[in-house]
């Protein structure tokens, strides 16, 4: 859908998008906590003021109260970010993060069911003069633009702290064996919350941005998910990447908002520098918050006679404390030429990967095809193969031609008609349709 399609009203905006939203519950989820919302500009008017904005939120809590706190994200953040009028769009969108934070913590401390209620909340606003960006929590939003895919949010987890601190390393096995999902900050639990605020980057035309919450990325290896976004339509492509996270497990909600720039902005900014940069410090209150938890958790444990699991525990809050006590006690300039010195960015795009189809990628795209085929000879499944077959066929030829991309849009084609017809012979009922591949 481009912005022009959503319009109610002309002139139509000067930068027009094409752009997909897609949330799907995963395969072990009997309820989707994530929500995400698109609100195109709809007269030049409100281009010019507020621009383009897209959110994605993933709840936390018991019952329903992650799915309330996700959907209340996605609601209030656009309602606050359009009627504070009086401040420039960026001042706007962070006091509409916080608005909406204040709203979920009030709401939790009511309701005792609702109690700790919490959600990350990832806001890309594209506006004449850039793309601005509010987050809190780990959901991500990367930018693609030519042959680089860029990660332009900070992951507030305990992994991604702790690399950034310069004292983990993210190929050691102490990092890989950090939880990825303790996240450090989020919207809800408590009154007030530090809000990441980047950008404004000059947008050109033919950019791509994705949003997306950590049940895509805990699935799709980042410099997948910028191939496939570089070579299919953005409805293409979110099918795509929630089908791909599906087939390898689906352990959590996955969702994904593509966006593409398809006509000259011609926006005011172009500097490649963002203007709007703040250092980072890394704050030892949420830490602190992690390592109470942690220590309580190895107390309950023991309690329980559970000596294994609270030794992992104690290990945890142990470097955790290490940590904070680190990040408390050494100066800011300290901490940046650690970072520096051992290749760890501390300012936006966090990560950059290049990317460029290859035959790597078009073998593990052919392989999740072949084990799909596998799966249904073993599980009687009832499949038309032909459209499947044919799309197999043109992928190889392409890339016999050295065509890549077109090969890697073709086997996604394949992979979509695929779990399309199991979606329809299945019903997609929570999980019935775990396929063990």
């Amino acid at each position: 859908m481009s912005a022009n399609d959503a319009a109610a009203d002309d002139p139509a905006p000067a930068s027009v998008v094409d752009y997909a939203v897609l949330s799907d519950v995963g395969m072990r989820r009997a309820n989707n906590q994530d929500a995400a919302t698109a609100l195109p500009a709809g007269s030049m008017e409100s281009y010019r003021s507020r621009g383009h904005l897209f959110v994605v939120a993933d709840g936390m809590g018991a019952h329903a109260a992650g799915e309330l706190a996700s959907r209340m994200a996605v609601d209030k953040i656009p309602h606050q970010y359009l009627k504070r009028s009086s401040v420039g769009a960026a001042e706007a969108l962070r006091q509409a993060v916080e608005e909406a934070n204040h709203e979920i913590h009030t709401r939790g401390q009511r309701n005792p069911e609702f109690h700790n209620m919490g959600t990350t909340a990832s806001a890309l606003a594209l506006l004449p003069d850039g793309a601005i960006i509010a987050h809190v929590g780990d959901s991500r939003v990367y930018r693609l633009r030519g042959k680089y895919f860029e990660q332009l949010t900070f992951d507030h987890s305990l992994v991604w702290e702790m690399q950034a601190s310069g004292q983990v390393h993210p190929d050691s096995v102490l990092s890989q064996n950090i939880p990825k999902n303790v996240i450090t900050r989020s919207l809800g639990p408590n009154a007030d919350v530090r809000i990441d605020l980047e950008g404004p980057w000059p947008i050109q035309k033919g950019d791509r941005y994705l949003l997306c919450s950590d049940g895509l990325t805990g699935q799709v290896e980042d410099d997948e998910i910028g191939a496939l976004l570089s070579c299919l339509p953005p409805h293409r492509a979110v099918r795509v990447l929630v089908d791909l996270a599906n087939l390898r497990g689906g352990p959590d909600n996955i969702t994904v908002i593509a966006v593409h720039v398809i006509e000259d902005p011609k926006f005011s900014v172009s500097e490649e520098a963002p203007v709007q940069r703040r250092p980072r410090k890394l704050p030892p209150d949420p830490l602190l918050a992690t390592t109470a938890a942690c220590v309580l958790g190895t107390l309950l444990l023991l309690l329980v006679d559970q000596r294994g699991p609270a030794a992992v525990t104690a290990v945890l809050s142990l470097i955790a404390i290490g940590f904070t006590l680190y990040s408390w006690f050494n100066p800011s300039e300290r901490q940046t030429k650690e970072r520096e010195a051992t290749g760890h960015r501390t300012t936006s795009p966090y990560r950059r990967y290049p990317i460029r189809p290859d035959d790597q990628l078009i073998g593990r795209l052919a392989g999740t095809v072949q084990a799909l085929r596998d799966a249904a000879v073993e599980k009687g499944w009832n499949l038309d193969w032909t459209h499947v077959d044919k799309l197999q066929a043109e992928a190889m030829q392409e890339q016999q031609a050295k065509r890549l991309e077109k090969s890697v849009t073709m086997l996604s084609e394949a992979i979509i008609e695929t779990m399309q017809q199991l979606r329809d012979q299945h019903n997609r009922q929570a999980g019935e349709s775990t396929l063990d591949l």
